[in-house]
């Protein structure tokens, strides 16, 4: 909730903007004072407390209270940063949906369009010249890697996916200049993942790497595309960070596409929906 009342900041009225810099200075304060205290404090009229609450998508300022007070709780070890062991499912709900909505809008204000711009540049060469895309993942950044071989299958790019780390390094140790390998983590330091990625690089692929900034991985690529959010990976189940790297995947499978130009991808798509046809019910 903290997170995506950062990213709404720029966007919010002046007078709104105090009350939402009141909110991030102290929330546990916020969560207890009355309207007529917080309007004091952020200088401004008791509604203009309310018509921020209702900006941020709450009813009113006791819903928002009430959300805010789960969001800045400890949470549940092992299951989800925000969520506390006694909410109902309805919180449950708010709580996961508004956690993931704000990584979405960080990831949206911070990510590097110059970093996405140089993996789908290269991504688009290595499909070009024929070469090799690969990605590695282990545990839930396997299935994101899945995932992301099943996006470029699709464009027709030659592209296969990894999750054991044994056939990660044996494959990684077959590439060479001109292929591509795209390592997915969400911690960046996973020893099978990092081996594969120093072997990929000494033998001459270009290596993309997925992944919290400031972890080893980061520094092992040629290519960083930071994947950074609240959730710690050693206490909560994977949750948004899973979810973001899908969407980073989704980002550069679209824009690989638009580089390798809708006249050549047009009938090939065209020709894969119409032989799909035959597999659904009319």
């Amino acid at each position: 909730m903290l997170d995506r009342i950062k990213a709404s900041l720029p966007s919010l009225a002046p007078a709104e903007q105090r009350v939402a810099r009141l909110v991030l200075g102290d929330p546990r304060a916020f969560a207890n004072l009355p309207v007529s205290e917080l309007a004091d404090r952020a200088h401004v009229s008791k509604p203009t407390v309310v018509r921020f609450c209702r900006s941020m998508g709450y009813d009113g300022l006791s819903d928002f209270k009430l959300k805010l007070a789960g969001s800045v709780s400890e949470g549940v070890p092992f299951i989800h940063r925000s969520v506390d062991v006694d909410d109902k499912v309805g919180d449950v709900l708010v709580k996961v949906i508004d956690n993931t909505v704000a990584a979405f809008l960080k990831y949206r204000n911070d990510a590097s369009t110059w970093a996405i711009e140089r993996a789908s540049e290269a991504l688009a060469a290595t499909y070009q010249t024929g070469r090799r895309i690969e990605f590695y993942g282990a545990g839930n950044s396997g299935i994101v890697a899945q995932d992301a071989q099943h996006k470029f299958f699709r464009l027709g790019v030659n592209a296969i996916a990894y999750s054991d780390g044994h056939m990660q390094v044996m494959s990684a140790s077959l590439l060479g200049p001109g292929d591509c390998v795209v390592v997915v983590s969400n911690s960046g330091r996973t020893r099978d993942l990092m081996d594969a990625c120093d072997i990929a690089r000494k033998n001459g692929a270009t290596a993309i790497v997925i992944t919290a900034t400031g972890s080893p991985l980061a520094a092992a690529g040629h290519i960083h595309l930071a994947a950074d959010h609240p959730e710690g990976y050693d206490r909560y189940s994977p949750m948004v960070s899973r979810l973001l790297h899908l969407m980073i995947i989704d980002v550069l499978a679209t824009a690989v596409a638009l580089r390798i130009g809708g006249a050549r991808l047009q009938p090939l798509l065209r020709e894969m929906k119409n032989n799909l046809r035959n597999k659904r019910y009319a």
